[in-house]
């Protein structure tokens, strides 16, 4: 179980590509325990192709997003690399990010995490997220995380953010999750906080179902170049199936919602992943 349950911190690289307090997600939600279940010691190397369609009301423009991901695990380390192109609010953009997650022994482990965008407004100049991660309990079902994060805006703003976690692994196929996220953005020193709950249904090598909703306050949202939205609310809920038609191969399929004071925001992202 170990060996799985680390690559739970992969989903800080998963998300590198969201703005912290900024709406900028694909639609792909997958939940850390979901990163972690679908890995198996022999899938510690893999590939994942994604394409997500998102389609926004009040007139900001369809997104669309190409993704490819990779992980290479080696001894106590996973590492990730992320390469996205985006359309977002009628601009292209360009994400990268990389991470590594490494194992320090059978109860601590933690994860690091880079991104940099190509200069879109609404992706970031730079970002470094870091997460620290324990086991708890006699059996270790429980694991809890604290995580620390640093987000800087082509338009000159910045997130600094904590947040807490934690992910029970009742007897399979269920897994809870929970977590809570503070941040500060300036200019302005605003205060926002952002929570969500998860469950996720896992048959390994067969079927995947993970179920998240999130609700909460944004700091700051750039929907064009020098146009934001401060200190405001949103929420999202999202539904991600993962299918596997052999014991390497296998698809994806999500669904999400979105909504702030300015727009609502659906969507529907599709892939294909293999383990090597």
């Amino acid at each position: 179980m170990h060996k799985k349950i680390a690559v739970l911190a992969l989903i800080t690289l998963s998300g590198a590509g969201s703005a912290l307090a900024q709406d900028s997600s694909t639609g792909q939600d997958v939940t850390v325990a979901a990163q972690a279940q679908q890995t198996t010691d022999a899938a510690r190397r893999s590939l994942e192709l994604s394409s997500s369609a998102q389609n926004l009301s009040a007139g900001y423009g369809n997104w669309r997003d190409v993704t490819l991901r990779g992980t290479y695990g080696t001894g106590p380390h996973v590492l990730q690399g992320e390469l996205s192109a985006q359309h977002r609010f009628n601009k292209d953009g360009a994400f990268v990010g990389i991470s590594d997650t490494y194992t320090f022994d059978e109860d601590w482990y933690g994860s690091l995490a880079v991104g940099a965008g190509d200069g879109a407004f609404y992706l970031p100049r730079y970002r470094v997220d870091a997460t620290l991660y324990r086991k708890l309990l006699a059996d270790r079902r429980l694991v809890g995380s604290v995580g620390v994060g640093y987000y800087s805006a082509p338009d000159g703003h910045t997130d600094r953010s904590v947040s807490l976690g934690l992910a029970y692994y009742f007897d399979s196929p269920w897994i809870a999750e929970g977590g809570v996220r503070v941040n500060s953005s300036d200019p302005g020193g605003i205060r926002t906080q952002q929570q969500f709950v998860a469950l996720t249904y896992s048959r390994s090598k067969q079927d995947q179902v993970s179920a998240r909703y999130g609700w909460g306050g944004e700091g700051y949202l750039s929907v064009a170049a020098n146009t934001q939205l401060v200190n405001f609310r949103s929420n999202e809920a999202s539904l991600t199936w993962r299918h596997w038609v052999n014991p390497s191969s296998g698809v994806l399929v999500g669904v999400n919602r979105y909504s702030n004071p300015l727009y609502r925001r659906t969507g529907i992202t599709v892939g294909l992943f293999h383990d090597f």
